[in-house]
């Protein structure tokens, strides 16, 4: 099946010669759940400006579900929804006639039966009659949503969705999203909330300093940039590591009752054999052990800082 999205060679070069931009490749799943993180700057919102139709590229291509982005601008932005980051909405408008007007904007005949099922989706239903000014940061964010769905979009994109909401509230959304995604409807999120793309991301996309340096199974990443570490709660204080131990490169702890071994979790699984093994040969006991594997967030820090 192809890629709902595909994008090839893409830059943006601004008049100032600022390249926002470099060669961007990327395809997106139909029926994914896709985050694309990167630092402030790194050009997740220029991406998405651009394969939105709002920004024009300065080389390269964007399909939206098969229609060029610029030769096929009506047919690409039908299939796509935008959620932007900012809560820019008619505050004296009422929710039912704010989401009711977005979908006339695209040629839509009125469908009702279609608002509703959007709105009791979201949790709006009981609000449809308010008043957007009366209503709290979070349901006007389900209100962007809300409009963004209104056309029957098959593409929605998530700018920074749970921005300035608590972490309830936040969790709600997660769930919203979730359920999009099982209609059938594919999501593209930027956040700078880790936990929120390991929470619900398919895949995730690293962009920094204009490039993608990586697109990657979210659960392939963590198995192959990330670490484990276990700790081992030792019987009897040491003094030192000894000698039959110094392959592990294993930490101490400065009170001597504590061994911290890290490894790679493409690793042999029989290091830590070898390792309880060695641990008997030096009459080394312990009385609990724990482990802890990295977090997306450990994992994308490290992407980001490393040199390019």
């Amino acid at each position: 099946m192809p890629p709902i999205i595909s994008v090839s060679k893409l830059d943006k070069i601004y008049p100032s010669g600022f390249q926002a931009l470099k060669n961007i490749n990327l395809d997106i799943h139909r029926g994914e759940i896709f985050a694309l993180l990167g630092p402030n700057g790194a050009g997740k919102t220029t991406l998405i400006s651009i394969i939105c139709g709002l920004v024009r590229p300065s080389a390269g291509t964007v399909m939206a579900d098969g229609h060029d982005i610029v030769r096929d601008y009506r047919a690409a932005r039908s299939k796509i929804g935008l959620v932007p980051q900012e809560l820019t909405t008619d505050a004296f408008e009422t929710v039912w006639a704010t989401v009711s007007f977005s979908r006339g904007l695209f040629g839509k005949p009125a469908n009702p039966a279609h608002i509703e099922r959007i709105l009791r989706a979201l949790s709006l239903w009981n609000k449809k009659d308010n008043k957007l000014i009366t209503l709290s940061g979070g349901m006007k964010r389900r209100v962007l949503i809300a409009k963004a769905l209104s056309h029957e979009p098959q593409i929605l994109f998530l700018d920074e969705p749970t921005a300035g909401v608590d972490v309830s509230l936040r969790k709600e959304m997660w769930q919203v999203v979730r359920s999009l995604r099982d209609t059938g409807v594919t999501v593209i999120l930027t956040t700078h909330y880790i936990e929120e793309a390991e929470e619900m991301a398919d895949r995730v996309g690293v962009i920094n300093n204009g490039e993608i340096i990586l697109i990657e199974n979210k659960a392939e990443l963590m198995r192959k940039l990330g670490k484990k570490q276990l700790t081992l709660q030792l019987l009897q204080p040491l003094q030192a590591l000894p000698p039959i131990l110094e392959p592990y490169q294993l930490e101490l702890s400065s009170e001597g009752d504590e061994i911290v071994y890290t490894y790679d979790t493409q690793r042999r699984h029989n290091d830590i054999t070898d390792l309880f093994t060695d641990l008997g040969r030096a009459g080394i006991a312990f009385k609990d052990l724990q482990t802890k594997q990295s977090s997306l967030e450990e994992i994308f820090v490290k992407l980001v800082r490393s040199p390019t």
